[in-house]
């Protein structure tokens, strides 16, 4: 987000693109507006260098360990982003650690925190485990700190930058082809 200060958003790309290229992202909030939909609030989180070496009162070799550590959290000019789905056919949160494991060299996808796959398990498990589908599944993936969503649709959803740590209100609405 770095660098956004008084730039209207104005297309998906542009949102996309800043939504894959953050350092980490949070899950802030999910739930299901009305039925069979889907609303994920996350936001956008960097290493705060400036709180390096913050609370290093350990003693020993932990305090050497952890004197270049940052915490990671939301700081001024990360985003927040809104991603809806009117309709999903389903949905996975899974514990980062926990999902993080298994082999996935075989799956297929574009993006880096904010992925759509053409090719993955969690398609296969759909296809194979499920019936009824009236139309091809797409799945899309957030990769944030501590959760891992994986969404299938019919439909790509609709993000919107909420805003920025720096500039309240900024708002851009998209839907992601």
């Amino acid at each position: 987000m770095t660098g956004l200060k008084g730039q209207i958003l104005t297309s998906e790309d542009q949102i996309v693109s800043i939504l894959d290229r953050a350092e980490y992202l949070y899950l802030r909030h999910i739930s299901e507006p009305s039925e069979n939909s889907l609303r994920l609030v996350v936001e956008e989180a960097t290493a705060n260098r400036s709180k390096t070496g913050e609370g290093s009162e350990l003693a020993g070799q932990v305090c050497e360990i952890l004197k270049d550590a940052s915490p990671i959290e939301a700081t001024e000019g990360c985003g927040t982003f809104e991603l809806s789905w009117d309709r999903y056919v389903a949905y996975l949160v899974t514990e980062e650690v926990v999902g993080s494991a298994g082999d996935h060299r075989d799956e297929v996808y574009t993006g880096n925190l904010f992925r759509v796959y053409s090719k993955s398990h969690f398609l296969d498990h759909l296809g194979r485990d499920t019936s009824g589908h009236i139309e091809p599944l797409t799945h899309y993936k957030l990769i944030c700190l501590n959760h891992l969503i994986d969404v299938a649709s019919y439909r790509p959803p609709e993000i919107r930058l909420l805003d920025t740590k720096s500039e309240e209100g900024l708002e851009a609405k998209v839907r992601v082809n």
